[in-house]
Formats: C-alpha cells, sequence, structure tokens
C-alpha cells in the first residue's frame, strides 16, 4: 500500500517537475496575453491565447451540453425506471462501452459525419465531439452520486407529500450535488485536455474564433505542434503551454474539493 502510494506520488511530482522546470524560463506575459505572431514557430514574437481561448470555448461548451443530456438520463435510470430494469443495465453498459472508447476513433467517426454533411472543421463540431467525449465520464459519475442517496430520504420526501419531481429536484438533487459537481469539473478537465478527438473536427487556428463556424485551436495541439518544431525556443514554449494547461487542470481540482467539502455540509448521512 506505501509502494504503491508512493508511485502514485513520484509520479506526479516528476510530471510537475518536468513542466515546471522546463516551461517556466519560456513563461511570459506575452504567452498568454497574445496570439501568434508572424513567425512564432520559428522562435519569434506572440502567445498562445488563441489556444487558450479555444479550449475554453471548447470544453465549457461541450461540459455545458453534457450536463443538458446526462442529468434527465441519470433522474430516468434513478427515478423514472424500475429497479433491476433491462433499460438500466443496457444503458450503464453502453455507457462504459463508449468510455472506453478512444477519442482518435470518436473523432475519426464525426469526421466521416462531417464528410456525409460536406461540413468543415470548426468550433461547433469539436464541441459536438467533446460533448459525446465528456457524456459517459459525466453520466456515470453524476449516476453512481444519485445512487448514494439514502432510499429512506426519498421515502420521506413522498411521505410528506412531494411528487416525484419535486423529490428529484429538491432532495435527491441537493444530496448527490457535491457528486454532480465533481462529475461536472471532471467531465470539464478530460474535455479541455483532449487532443486526439478534435483535431479532425475543430481544426487549428493562430486566430481566436469569432462564430461556431470558424475553426479553433486548443492547448493539447499547440503543445504537440510546438514539440514538433526543431528550434529549442519554441519546444521551450510547448512545455510552457503544457505548464498553463496544468495550472488550469489543477484550478479545477482545487476548486472542486473546495466546493465539494462545502456543500458535503448540508448533505444528510
Amino acid at each position: 500500500m506505501f509502494a504503491s502510494t508512493l508511485i502514485i506520488l513520484s509520479s506526479l511530482v516528476l510530471i510537475l517537475a518536468t513542466v515546471i522546470i522546463k516551461g517556466l524560463p519560456a513563461m511570459n506575459l506575452a504567452m498568454v496575453t497574445q496570439a501568434p505572431k508572424g513567425g512564432f514557430y520559428l522562435g519569434k514574437e506572440g502567445g498562445i491565447l488563441n489556444a487558450i481561448v479555444g479550449s475554453l470555448y471548447l470544453a465549457t461548451g461541450a461540459t455545458f451540453l453534457a450536463i443538458l443530456i446526462s442529468l434527465p438520463v441519470v433522474l430516468y435510470l434513478n427515478v423514472y425506471t424500475k429497479k433491476g430494469s433491462r433499460i438500466i443495465t443496457f444503458t450503464r453498459f453502453s455507457l462504459d462501452v463508449l468510455w472506453g472508447v478512444p477519442s482518435i476513433v470518436l473523432g475519426a467517426f464525426m469526421f466521416i459525419i462531417m464528410l456525409y454533411m460536406r461540413a468543415r472543421v470548426s468550433l461547433l463540431w469539436g464541441i459536438i465531439t467533446i460533448t459525446i467525449l465528456e457524456l459517459p465520464i459525466m453520466t456515470r459519475a453524476i449516476d453512481e452520486a444519485m445512487k448514494m442517496v439514502p432510499h429512506k430520504l426519498k421515502e420521506a420526501s413522498y411521505s410528506l407529500g412531494s411528487t416525484r419531481l419535486e423529490t428529484v429536484l429538491n432532495v435527491m438533487l441537493r444530496q448527490a450535488l457535491p457528486g454532480v459537481l465533481t462529475a461536472i469539473l471532471l467531465a470539464f478537465g478530460r474535455g479541455i485536455g483532449d487532443a486526439a478527438s478534435v483535431i479532425f473536427t475543430a481544426g487549428y487556428t493562430d486566430s481566436i474564433p469569432s462564430s461556431l463556424f470558424d475553426p479553433v485551436a486548443t492547448l493539447p495541439l499547440a503543445i504537440f505542434f510546438q514539440l514538433g518544431t526543431p528550434f529549442p525556443a519554441v519546444q521551450e514554449r510547448a512545455y510552457a503551454s503544457a505548464l498553463v494547461l496544468t495550472v488550469i487542470v489543477l484550478g479545477l481540482c482545487l476548486i472542486s474539493r473546495r466546493l465539494s467539502r462545502h456543500l458535503t455540509k448540508h448533505v444528510i448521512r
């Protein structure tokens, strides 16, 4: 047990140390406040603002759509179907399989759909792709949080005359709110860090998109393209980009833990 814990902590420390040591020298204000300029990939001026904004656009839009789809599915499975129903087993199994599909396969599938519809790479198609990527993660995590709500609490709500919908909104969601929040931020972190699925659907651009139909850059792809150059200065910027992405994900984790700790105070055990 001690060795396993040590391996996990050591891996995290090594990753953070590598990103910080190699990326910090290239980090400056221009990196996060400017879009790439002429010669950026040759080591000249500019930054990764386009990738930062693009990643936030993609992950935020996809997470919002995933919430709109995931919550009704979870409520249907936990409230509006009979316990042990085949549809519950089939839906959860399907979500588990979808969770295991590699993101590159998902991106290729969406690219086929785009070809069939004669669509171009854009922010909209990137959001749709990331939504499908986040759906099984968010749905299963919220589903597990809902299953932790005590059954007697629901019975008490029904005994007081509450309808099924009132019980769902005022009792179950309130009880499962820490788990729901964790699921949302977990899916958001997965979406903002994925590169393979959006390389086919969102494209890449050095500018910030002004509409849903413009291509969009992402931090993972910015890191990939910068590491692929033969210029050491640009490679250092790749690690600086990785540092920015790591800080964003780390910030999400800290916010999630803080909010979960606050909301857990109001949960009935």
